[in-house]
């Protein structure tokens, strides 16, 4: 892009996060606050208590599923500007989960985007990741090091049908730990549901069913608490958040095989601390080159780089010649946080 310089900035860093003065609005704000504008649904980014929510339509629905019907809630339609003071806000596919989006906010040919959380690999469950230009890219760095480089999604989803047609082989339940908004979507849309019967954790299974709202086509599921019969469980797929790990929730599934679908079972000592039996790399995040891609792509004359690996990113993008800044955060990225 041609280059642009401002001395008076969009978005500034504060205490609640980031935070656009001329308008009065945050974006993903750390604490309730009186506007917020939403980039996904998870908790660590749409907080309870806010005033008042803007995110795109399947955002909304999903905010309303977590934190109640009566949140107010207004949905701006992806690629669809709203005039505020001089400043032109639209929301694009962040491709991350149902309803992500980047914020793109311009004023008089200056361009900022906020990309929230975002992935560039393929979603049936989502809209893909829009590759915006601008002057100055805010940027997630969850997986901000060169080990994180992830295999193709469809060789993975082969894997997890294979390791659960084995375990139903032999009569076993397959546990399959995964973020239960998003994540768990995912890969219901992913897997062979012919294998056998899929049960869900009740968080999983409430965030199912607003997917199937919103329209996305996912195989038949039942929560596990609707299950009455001793051996209900042999030979099915068993989809719980990771924070079910451990509780007595789990007891009932026996000689069940464990596994973990995340970015962080790249790193096989993380699958060794939680003695599971297998461990998939799957993230919702953009991986090393993803994110490298994204912010030479964007052509941003500067760079801020928010959670995760920030202090990583900055160093390596500095010894590239660019400007980039660490931004304080207060996001979880990819960890159990959705899941509260």
């Amino acid at each position: 892009m041609p280059a642009f310089n401002t001395t008076d900035p969009m978005l500034e860093n504060t205490d609640a996060g980031l935070y656009c003065r001329i308008c009065n609005f945050y974006i993903d704000p750390w604490r309730p606050v009186e506007r917020a504008v939403i980039t996904h649904a998870h908790a660590d980014h749409a907080r309870a208590g806010c005033g008042s929510y803007l995110a795109a339509p399947e955002c909304a629905r999903l905010i309303k599923a977590r934190l109640g019907p009566d949140v107010n809630v207004q949905e701006l339609s992806y690629g669809v500007s709203l005039a505020l003071h001089g400043i032109r806000l639209s929301l694009h596919p962040a491709g991350h989960i149902l309803g992500s989006a980047q914020v793109r906010l311009e004023r008089n040919g200056d361009v900022w985007v906020v990309t929230g959380d975002f992935k560039r690999d393929p979603d049936p469950t989502c809209a893909p990741f829009e590759l915006l230009r601008c002057h100055t890219l805010v940027t997630e760095s969850t997986f901000g090091l060169p080990v994180f480089r992830w295999p193709e999604p469809e060789t993975v989803m082969a894997d997890i049908t294979a390791w659960w047609r084995k375990n139903a082989a032999e009569g076993n339940p397959s546990l399959l730990f995964a973020y239960s908004m998003g994540k768990a979507q995912r890969i219901l849309a992913g897997v062979d549901p012919t294998t056998g019967p899929i049960f869900t954790h009740g968080a999983v299974e409430s965030i199912v069913q607003a997917y199937r709202d919103a329209g996305i086509r996912l195989p038949p599921t039942r929560a596990v608490a609707e299950a009455r019969m001793k051996g209900e469980f042999s030979g099915a797929l068993v989809v719980a958040p990771p924070s079910a790990e451990g509780a007595a929730w789990m007891r009932r599934f026996v000689n069940a095989s464990r596994a973990f679908a995340s970015g962080w079972m790249q790193i096989r000592g993380n699958r060794r601390r939680r003695s599971l039996d297998r461990g998939f790399v799957l993230s919702d995040h953009a991986d090393w080159k993803g994110l490298l891609d994204t912010i030479e792509a964007s052509g941003a004359e500067r760079i801020w780089v928010t959670h995760g690996y920030a202090a990583e990113v900055v160093q390596f993008l500095k010894e590239k010649g660019l400007a980039a800044v660490a931004a304080r955060t207060a996001f979880s990225g990819e960890t159990e946080a959705p899941d509260a």
